[in-house]
């Protein structure tokens, strides 16, 4: 019965939202998941939950017009998702891309839901963006940009209903002009955006956020086998903020990081990436905008890989920490056949579902984003925090604080999946659990 249920759901679902393949392909890995809890919980059935958990509960879509260093007027399609709040005001990034159109938000705002619940913190899932492409533009480009997306999306949020953060294309330069017009429109200093500059209420140890909290999610994972990170060789796709601090965190731990990427192609070090070599990485991508080949020329011994992504280098660990599908059932072959038994995402849905059960058949130690980069949003939602009681916190403090939600967001997980019959399923345990938190909550505050 609950196999059917689930068939319907998902059956409607495709007919209600045609063409939006990355939702279709977030919702049914959720929901195929789900069975155990449906199966031993028949209330989330006679409530509907499915049903009401899948539809967003607001979708806002508007015009965004600019003007370029040109004097051209530029007509951009802007967006926000307010897909649930039974746990607290909607929190998730804004993606600033050419690709960004409404079924990836929805995709995004959808498991943003989970991702939020597991970090135990109040807040609920949300997504926004726009198609604007801010590469190539000038500060006063994406300044005007930026200034004209939020003249409409200020009316829509606010510190106790809507919390917006950066995402792909939003960096600190990006919510600095966000939240400058917010304010002139609002006159509120509040913590309505999170991603501050540290000096006007963003939180400490935020760009690290996501790739540390990703390294201790998988140092959760590596401990269930006795193990630690000590001298494994780690491979990590992308060369942005996720993918350069989970590197750092990884090299602390005494891991050898032997391949980066970016779009247009991989580094593989076989010495490995050290700490001053991570520094000359950051230095290329985060002030010169250069490409990651530049490495190659710069350090003897590595060799570049054009067009190519870092899965079929050998290694025992994994970070997928680009974008959305990057791995794929291939990768996932070539990656178990080469000795790795541990795959952590660093980005959202990175995994094809083909790629998934490729991991999961094998009996690897695979961490789904939605608990493995759940980071990122949970110290945004320390900077809330913070940002309601006008205080900071050391950075001490701020990852002490990280280490311990994700430590416990891979207990939920891993316990949950034990007592649900999927010992070892990471996907399994973080869906049911963040499920469970999210549907006992709509159920207990009525028909909304």
């Amino acid at each position: 019965m609950c196999k059917d249920y689930i068939n319907n759901v998902m059956q409607v679902i495709e007919q209600r939202n045609p063409r939006e393949y990355e939702f279709h392909q977030a919702v049914k890995e959720v929901l195929e998941s789900l069975e155990p809890a449906l199966a031993r919980h028949p209330r989330y059935q006679n409530f509907q939950i499915l049903e009401r958990l899948t539809e967003p509960e607001r979708v806002i879509m508007f015009r965004v017009v600019w003007m370029d260093d040109k004097n051209h007027r530029i007509v951009n399609r802007g967006y926000r998702v307010q897909f649930n709040s039974a746990i607290g005001p909607y929190k998730g990034g804004l993606r600033f891309h050419p690709s960004v159109n409404l079924g990836i938000l929805k995709f995004l705002a959808f498991e943003q839901i989970f991702k939020n619940a597991l970090t135990t913190l109040y807040m609920g899932g949300g997504k926004g963006g726009s198609d604007f492409d801010p590469k190539g533009k000038s500060d006063f480009e994406v300044m005007r940009f930026c200034q004209s997306f939020m003249t409409e999306l200020y009316r829509h949020i606010g510190p106790a209903s809507d919390v917006p953060a950066g995402d792909i294309g939003v960096g600190r330069r990006e919510i600095g002009y966000l939240f400058g017009q917010y304010k002139r429109l609002t006159s509120d200093f509040d913590g309505t955006l999170t991603g501050k500059s540290l000096n006007w209420g963003g939180s400490r140890l935020r760009p690290e956020a996501t790739g540390y909290g990703c390294v201790y999610f998988a140092k959760g994972m590596l401990k269930t086998r006795g193990e630690d990170f000590e001298g494994k060789k780690c491979v990590i796709s992308g060369s942005g903020n996720v993918a350069l601090f989970t590197a750092e965190k990884l090299i602390e731990l005494g891991a050898t990081v032997i391949a980066l990427s970016d779009s247009n192609g991989t580094v593989h070090d076989p010495a490995g990436i050290d700490r001053e070599k991570l520094s000359w990485i950051m230095d290329l991508k985060n002030v010169r905008r250069g490409r990651i080949r530049e490495y190659a020329d710069k350090f003897p011994g590595v060799t570049y890989h054009e067009g190519k992504r870092p899965w079929a280098i050998p290694s025992q660990c994994a970070f997928p920490s680009a974008t959305e599908n990057e791995l794929d059932e291939e990768d996932a072959r070539t990656l178990v056949k080469n000795g790795c038994y541990l795959v952590a995402e660093g980005a959202n849905m990175p995994s094809t579902p083909d790629a998934v059960t490729i991991f999961r058949k094998a009996g690897i130690l695979y961490g789904p984003g939605k608990a493995a980069n759940a980071g990122g949003v949970a110290v945004s939602g320390l900077e809330m925090a913070q940002n309601a009681q006008f205080i900071h916190w050391s950075r001490e403090y701020v990852d002490a604080k990280l280490q311990d939600l994700m430590q416990e967001i891979h207990d939920n997980s891993y316990n949950t999946a034990k007592e649900y019959g999927c010992g070892g399923d990471y996907v399994h345990g973080a869906n049911i659990a963040g499920f469970m938190k999210v549907a006992d909550a709509m159920i207990e505050q009525g028909l909304v």
